[in-house]
């Protein structure tokens, strides 16, 4: 029993182009066109998975994925606690020691969110529960997701997980049976370009 899972990245919003955490903020409207630019390209699954937030969302519908009724809901991004919508220079001028501590230790949550140790956790969980069933599945996740998922599928250390880039509207791919993931990373969606600049986290 096979389980492939293509996990979409979402286009950029201006939350990425002004390098500050996410605050579920729209769309840019580069991200919108590109999005649009390949819509009708997908390729085809038996289940459809979108993350909570308005990006994800908003970039399924470009896509042309069925939105009514709703899609299965995936895993949503980090939680950043105080410092969502904040920009990164603001949030490491005003604590550096903190944000030194976030890029260096996984189980930090200090800012009052959700550590990356935790984010992998929950996001190992949903790929097990995903691998329960075979087939394909189509999933838009936030770009925090897809870099623990291939954390978990490949079981590497949880540091590993500022060192992957995914560029906005790219196709990570995971394939498993029997508990094992092979992985495919990156590949452009048909029909568009990679879609711009890779996030350094959720900003």
């Amino acid at each position: 029993m096979t389980t492939r899972v293509m996990l979409i990245s979402p286009a950029a919003g201006d939350a990425q182009r002004e390098v500050r955490f996410d605050d579920d903020g729209p769309l840019s409207e580069a991200g919108l066109r590109r999005a649009r630019a390949v819509a009708g390209n997908l390729p085809a699954a038996e289940r459809i998975v979108v993350s909570p937030s308005a990006r994800c969302r908003r970039t399924a519908e470009e896509l042309g994925l069925p939105v009514d009724p709703a899609p299965e809901p995936g895993p949503p991004g980090c939680a950043m606690g105080r410092w969502r919508g904040r920009a990164l220079d603001e949030v490491a001028g005003a604590e550096p020691e903190a944000v030194s501590a976030w890029l260096s230790d996984p189980g930090f949550a200090g800012h009052g969110g959700e550590s990356l140790r935790a984010l992998c956790v929950r996001t190992e969980a949903w790929l097990t529960r995903l691998a329960a069933t075979s087939g394909r599945v189509l999933a838009v996740v936030e770009v925090d997701v897809v870099r623990a998922a291939v954390v978990c599928a490949l079981g590497v250390p949880v540091e590993t997980f500022w060192r992957l880039d995914v560029p906005p509207l790219t196709v990570t791919e995971l394939s498993g049976r029997g508990g094992r993931w092979n992985l495919g990373l990156g590949r452009a969606l048909p029909g568009g370009p990679a879609g711009g600049p890779a996030n350094l986290t959720r900003p």
